[in-house]
């Protein structure tokens, strides 16, 4: 991985973030070892997983003498909170294009959680319908340059395949981990949404010679072929670009995704959604949002009863963040 040390970075967060046994949950449910990879420990106002991608994102818009960053998300979203956060860090200007795309009826849904910190970081936000966003981007790019700043795109969820980087640099530092712990036969689960974190990791995990399986939980895609799309082509673009990194291609048979969580769509939490949340705060005093990595532990729970992971000695959950939302959905989560 000599290669991958010599790639630009700017550090942003906190490495490593810890690799955490949830001992109570596991004897809980009876299943395998359950460990929780605390990445909403990134250290980024709150923490998530994509201050990782940050990392070279931001390298990336310093290299090319950017002084304005525009990204996107839909309106609570945890990548446009940690780029407003990064961009504060480093003194660039911040745009973030937020979107209506969540059917969530909650009356302070537009105005609490995320959107505050967004505030405080001296973020421009510009919430509009999903109809109108490309056309409104497009003049916002253009007023942008005509008053003289230099502007980088990042897409949303910073996943391409300079973003994905930020899960290369996890896998090694989860492989690193693994072996600390003598963890020999472990499954990885995330929230899998704009293909980023699941291609930066298995492209890792490649890259370092290892056979850990990752498991994507679709938290997004209402076409289930789309998230496998995305993945490949991040794969692509991965093998492509860092061609030291002596991988040509990635076997289709690596992507794995389950779509069965996906529930009403992104964004809208079942009622298991709610009780995973509920028993991991209760039995591990842990805060998992509604939205990424509460979906994911939805699908650990039911799939650890239903003795999915009996095969595997260990079951690592990467907490990607976002429970400074929680407030937003409190009708869902309390009797208030």
């Amino acid at each position: 991985m000599r290669w991958f040390e010599q790639i630009n970075k700017q550090t942003l967060g906190h490495w490593p973030t810890p690799l955490e046994p949830l001992n109570r949950l596991s004897e809980e449910l009876g299943g395998p070892q359950i460990w929780l990879k605390r990445d909403d420990c990134s250290g980024l106002l709150t923490g998530g997983n994509k201050t990782r991608k940050l990392e070279y994102l931001i390298a990336d818009a310093l290299t090319e003498h950017a002084d304005t960053i525009v990204t996107f998300g839909a309106i609570q979203s945890n990548h446009a909170r940690q780029t407003a956060a990064a961009c504060a860090k480093l003194g660039l200007e911040c745009h973030l294009v937020l979107t209506r795309r969540v059917n969530w009826t909650s009356q302070n849904y537009e105005t609490n959680g995320n959107l505050i910190l967004n505030e405080i970081c001296g973020a421009h936000i510009h919430i509009m319908n999903s109809e109108d966003a490309e056309k409104e981007t497009k003049k916002l790019i253009e007023g942008l340059k005509s008053d003289d700043k230099s502007v980088y795109v990042i897409p949303p969820g910073g996943s391409n395949a300079t973003g994905a980087l930020g899960y290369v640099s996890c896998a090694k530092e989860l492989t690193e981990q693994l072996e600390s712990k003598h963890l020999t036969n472990p499954i990885l689960v995330h929230a899998s949404a704009s293909a980023g974190t699941q291609s930066g990791l298995i492209f890792g995990f490649q890259c370092l010679g290892k056979d850990i399986e990752t498991l994507g939980i679709n938290v997004y895609h209402d076409d289930q072929e789309n998230l496998n799309r995305r993945i490949q082509t991040v794969l692509s673009e991965l093998c492509d670009t860092y061609h030291e990194s002596n991988i040509a291609r990635i076997p289709e048979a690596l992507i794995r995704i389950d779509h069965g969580y996906l529930g009403q769509g992104y964004g809208i939490p079942s009622r298991k959604t709610i009780e995973a949340i509920q028993l991991a705060a209760s039995l591990e005093g842990i805060a998992f949002d509604p939205v990424y990595s509460g979906k994911a532990l939805e699908a650990l729970i039911d799939k650890t009863i239903l003795g999915d992971f009996d095969d595997y000695s260990d079951v690592i959950l990467v907490h990607t963040g976002g429970a400074f939302a929680l407030p937003v959905y409190q009708e869902a989560l309390t009797n208030r």
